[in-house]
C-alpha cells in the first residue's frame, strides 16, 4: 500500500544507527530529493516488497519444471497410508 499525503500516519519506527550511516542515508536523500524519513520510509517499503516477493517465488532449473509437470499431468497412485488417511479425515470432516 502506497502511502499519501493525506495517509493518517500513527505508528513510529526508530533505530539505532551509526554516524557513518546517517551520512550515507542523508546523502542519498539530498541527492534524489527527499528528507532523511522520507528517503527511508521509501526505501524500507521498496527493500521489503522486494524481500517479499522473492520469498514468495519458486524458481526452477528446466529439468525441475519438466519433473514438476510431468507429476501434475501423471500423478502417482496415493500409496496406502495416504488412503488410509483421506479416509480417516473424511470421515472426521463430516461429522455433524
Amino acid at each position: 500500500m502506497k502511502a499519501t499525503a493525506s495517509s493518517h500516519k500513527r505508528d513510529r519506527l526508530e533505530a539505532r544507527i551509526t554516524p557513518e550511516q546517517k551520512a550515507l542515508f542523508q546523502r542519498a536523500a539530498g541527492l534524489t530529493g527527499r528528507s532523511l524519513t522520507d528517503f527511508v520510509v521509501v526505501s524500507v517499503q521498496a527493500a521489503s516488497a522486494e524481500a517479499i516477493r522473492t520469498h514468495q517465488m519458486m524458481e526452477l532449473t528446466a529439468r525441475e519444471t519438466q519433473t514438476f509437470a510431468a507429476a501434475l499431468l501423471n500423478p502417482p497412485e496415493p500409496s496406502e497410508p495416504l488412503r488410509t488417511g483421506a479416509s480417516r479425515y473424511r470421515k472426521l470432516v463430516n461429522r455433524e
